[in-house]
């Protein structure tokens, strides 16, 4: 142990054991992947907290050999034994682009795509490029780089082979195939009534298309091909967040699918019922009146159209809870 935090200190990594791990410091051969929880802080006298994966209750889940944008995490995770907890101070030169790569952590844990607002180029041009991240924390960070400690606590670590990938561990072809199967497990989830875990598969699933998306000209054949893909994987999810009562992502969502494709009944019908939960009676009466209700499934569900596609004396209570689903 005494070599490696003397390696580290020669790179500019100061590490700290806190509690000792155990077992043998493990080979870290490409594809090993690591589960660790860590807390971001800063290195001043106040060390305050930037981002800390317990308090979004999932920890964090590193692929070695895969190039993740932020090299130094490799580096340390790659000195740590199972169940080990260490800080790191480590140098301005190692997290200079750690902005860039929290930003799309919290975009994950918010639910969104982790490339939102990134363009398909280098870090470094990216901090040129963005003016802002949308995280005030992070511009103060990206505008007056600093010292950061890396608080780690090693979980799990799994040699290759022996653990499902995740999506955005995956080269473009693995990206590919793997789609249609998370599509058919969210599928099941869905009908087992695991709406939650079900939500999480589409969501892969679209982040898999939509990083494949970013490569391809935006109105290109194949850009659109997998934009085409995307759409029912995402009306999936949002029926999904229809269940769970978050009405004004489904707005977002369905919103931005009418905005390229104004003939999706299944989308106006969806945002229709959004509308309806949040009592936007004209919105969704306008909605339920562009759905041709030979297309919906269920005759319960052609009856809900028929109705609120009338006029605004049904009063809002009518409008029933989302129920159902289309594109299985």
């Amino acid at each position: 142990m005494a070599d490696i935090i003397a390696r580290l200190r020669e790179d500019g990594i100061q590490k700290r054991v806190i509690q000792e791990g155990r077992g043998e410091l493990p080979s870290f051969q490409d594809g090993t992947k690591a589960t660790f929880h860590y807390r971001t802080l800063h290195s001043d006298n106040e060390g305050t907290v930037l981002d800390d994966s317990r308090a979004r209750g999932k920890p964090m889940e590193l692929i070695i050999g895969k190039k993740f944008k932020l090299p130094v995490w490799e580096t340390i995770v790659c000195t740590m034994r199972e169940g080990e907890i260490a800080q790191f101070l480590c140098d301005i030169k190692h997290v200079v682009l750690y902005p860039l790569v929290a930003k799309s952590l919290r975009n994950i844990a918010a639910g969104k795509d982790p490339l939102e607002g990134q363009r398909h180029c280098c870090g470094i041009a990216q901090m040129h490029e963005h003016s802002s991240l949308g995280h005030a924390d992070l511009d103060a960070l990206q505008q007056n780089p600093q010292p950061l400690i890396f608080h780690m606590e090693m979980l799990k670590v799994e040699s290759p082979g022996t653990y499902q990938q995740d999506p955005w561990a995956m080269t473009d072809e693995e990206k590919a195939k793997a789609v249609p199967l998370i599509h058919q497990e969210g599928n099941r989830l869905y009908r087992e009534g695991q709406v939650k875990e079900a939500a999480t598969k589409y969501y892969d699933a679209i982040a898999c298309l939509k990083n494949l998306q970013m490569k391809e000209q935006p109105g290109s054949p194949d850009w659109i091909q997998l934009d085409q893909q995307i759409t029912p994987l995402l009306l999936n999810y949002c029926q999904c967040k229809l269940v769970a009562q978050e009405y004004y992502e489904v707005l977002d969502h369905c919103s931005s699918i009418l905005n390229k494709y104004d003939d999706n009944v299944k989308a106006y019908f969806k945002r229709g019922k959004a509308h309806a939960a949040v009592w936007n009676a004209q919105e969704a009466q306008a909605d339920f009146a562009k759905v041709d209700t030979t297309f919906l499934c269920g005759a319960e569900d052609r009856t809900q159209c028929l109705v609120h596609a009338r006029p605004a004396r049904y009063h809002l209570s009518h409008i029933p809870r989302p129920s159902g689903i289309y594109s299985f």
